[in-house]
């Protein structure tokens, strides 16, 4: 009766209403056994409004204790333990095969460098060397060919040298063997040419090529094919079958 009479002062009254009913309650109400002590205090906050649990309930909780886990009969063994039970197990080092193992293999990486410093000086030696030689190709590319162009060079120097002096009353003998010292000469010269691949071609009536030919003028002309070659003005050349120089020329032209 007593709580349902506070319940129902506290969902409809304030707080001093409250206390003024707390002081109408009859003295005798409040002697509470001391066994009886939790349970006044649990109905004393649950019509006050509060939780059911409290800091005084969490305080008890703490205090019992954890259980603690059983002990049991084997225990794991010290890491200064297991580094002894290690060391003792593992094989004793043989030092002087590790020694003459360390001293084979030294020599062994001696001999691998000194190999390999005689093979990178070797390189440098060739590279040099075919530096030289490119290099001298270069200068002496030629060389056979101004060899074999020296006796023509001699032809053309007696020619010139027979010239000035006449040898014989006949001037047109004189000019006579002029002509025929230098016919000659021209025949070593263009034999001399053509042992090096340097050919001399002559297109006279040949159809106009222009791969071979440069024609210079063009004419018409009466009795002659159209496009052919009546006239040379210079001779072409060829070396090894490659055109060196056109030969230009005169081409008919087509009425």
């Amino acid at each position: 009766m007593f709580r349902r009479s506070l319940l129902s002062h506290t969902r409809t009254r304030p707080f001093s209403s409250l206390t003024a009913a707390a002081a109408r309650i009859p003295s005798t109400s409040l002697l509470i056994q001391p066994s009886t002590a939790a349970a006044s205090r649990l109905q004393w906050r649950t019509a006050m409004g509060h939780p059911r649990w409290s800091s005084t309930d969490a305080s008890a909780a703490e205090s019992t204790p954890a259980p603690q886990p059983a002990a049991t009969g084997s225990e794991s063994p010290s890491p200064a333990a297991a580094s002894t039970a290690s060391s003792a197990a593992a094989p004793a080092v043989d030092t002087a095969k590790m020694q003459k193992d360390l001293e084979a293999k030294t020599k062994e990486a001696a001999e691998f460098k000194d190999k390999f410093l005689r093979s990178v000086a070797d390189f440098r030696n060739l590279q040099e060397r075919t530096v030289r030689e490119v290099k001298s190709a270069k200068e002496f590319a030629i060389q056979k060919f101004a060899k074999d162009l020296l006796e023509s060079i001699d032809n053309l120097d007696r020619a010139l040298v027979n010239s000035q002096a006449s040898t014989t009353p006949d001037p047109a003998k004189d000019f006579q063997n002029l002509y025929d010292g230098l016919k000659m000469t021209e025949t070593v010269l263009m034999g001399t040419l053509a042992k090096h691949g340097l050919v001399r071609f002559d297109p006279m009536g040949e159809k106009f090529n222009p791969n071979m030919h440069e024609a210079t003028f063009e004419v018409p002309m009466e009795g002659k094919e159209a496009g052919s070659v009546f006239h040379v003005q210079t001779k072409g050349f060829q070396l090894n079958g490659r055109v060196l120089r056109a030969a230009q020329v005169g081409v008919v032209k087509a009425p």
